[in-house]
């Protein structure tokens, strides 16, 4: 482990990487015979992506499989521009997930997670992974990561702790999935991390219904902070973007994408732009701004990773629209202050 004491990470990444198969027609017309397109995403590569792709120094935590498919994963991460020497191997499976062009954010996917590697995460890689996490700028992780199993969410507690304790910064994404999880442990996780984010982003009314009981950003947010979190971004559809810092509850201008091809990890693209930025010393207002541009360019792609833009594209973009006027009723005192 000496190497990985010596070594800084802007950002680190910890959660799952997935096979994606892409079909070519809707799922529930999925016939046989049904063209399909093989790629990896994920919440943590798509962040993890993305983080890179903003300037960056950026590793992924993960455990991978070790069927036939474990190295061309890994590759793929690293030509993203991914750091994957510090990526374990399990001797199980990796997760898979099957899904159709999506431009308006649905979730209608089909997965393979059954004893997947990714879900044998747990504190042990934590402790192995010690030296990086106490050293980083921040960690990106979400409840996708901390409901694969018990022992994913002990990792996931135990990594946010282990940052948090040391001064980094914390972006946490519910991410909630029904499938996957129940609400009352969803509930349980956000409510043990949010006292330990800088930056909460979720979306609504996905997360917010299901988690903080409201299809409201404004009062989402609002629940989101009282439960501890610094500032919370709060995704609400095309366009709508909410940033409560504490002191403003603001909506931000997003820009639009004329030739959308699937939404899919949109959100992760957000996340791991504006956390790679927040640590190369963007303000709030400006890392956002770049997180929303990243995200709208991103969904000109097929996949979790099929478009990530290049910093300059996501600077430009984002300097085009910083005049554009923002959506929703204007800015609103956070209650309480």
């Amino acid at each position: 482990m000496a190497a990985e004491a010596d070594t800084r990470y802007d950002v680190l990444v910890l959660g799952e990487v997935l096979v994606e198969i892409h079909a070519g027609t809707a799922l529930r017309e999925a016939a046989d015979g049904t063209p399909a397109r093989i790629s990896y995403s994920g919440d943590a590569l798509n962040a993890a992506a993305a983080a890179a792709a903003a300037g960056a120094r950026t590793a992924l935590l993960a455990v991978i499989g070790d069927d036939e498919l474990g190295v061309p994963l890994l590759n793929r991460a690293a030509g993203l521009g991914v750091d994957v020497s510090h990526v374990r191997r399990a001797p199980h499976p990796n997760g898979a997930y099957l899904l159709c062009a999506d431009t308006d954010g649905d979730r209608e996917f089909v997965y393979w997670r059954t004893r997947s590697a990714g879900s044998t995460l747990g504190p042990r890689h934590i402790a192995s992974w010690h030296e990086l996490l106490t050293r980083c700028g921040a960690l990106v992780t979400s409840g996708i990561t901390g409901a694969l199993s018990p022992s994913s969410r002990d990792a996931v507690l135990a990594a946010a702790r282990l940052v948090h304790g040391a001064g980094g910064h914390l972006t946490y994404d519910p991410n909630f999935r029904s499938r996957l999880t129940g609400r009352d442990e969803a509930r349980e996780l956000l409510a043990r991390i949010a006292p330990l984010t800088g930056l909460l982003k979720t979306s609504c009314p996905a997360d917010a219904q299901a988690l903080v009981g409201t299809a409201d950003p404004r009062t989402a947010a609002a629940r989101c902070r009282a439960l501890g979190a610094r500032t919370v971004a709060v995704t609400a559809g095309a366009g709508r973007l909410l940033l409560d810092d504490g002191t403003w509850a603001v909506y931000h201008a997003v820009p639009g994408n004329p030739e959308p091809v699937d939404a899919t990890g949109a959100g992760d693209c957000f996340t791991g732009t504006t956390t790679a930025r927040l640590v190369l010393g963007d303000t709030l207002a400006d890392a956002v701004a770049y997180g929303a541009a990243a995200a709208s360019l991103s969904v000109s792609g097929r996949g979790g990773t099929g478009r990530v833009p290049a910093f300059s594209e996501t600077a430009a973009l984002a300097a085009s629209h910083r005049r554009a006027p923002s959506r929703g009723s204007g800015p609103s005192r956070t209650a309480g202050e």
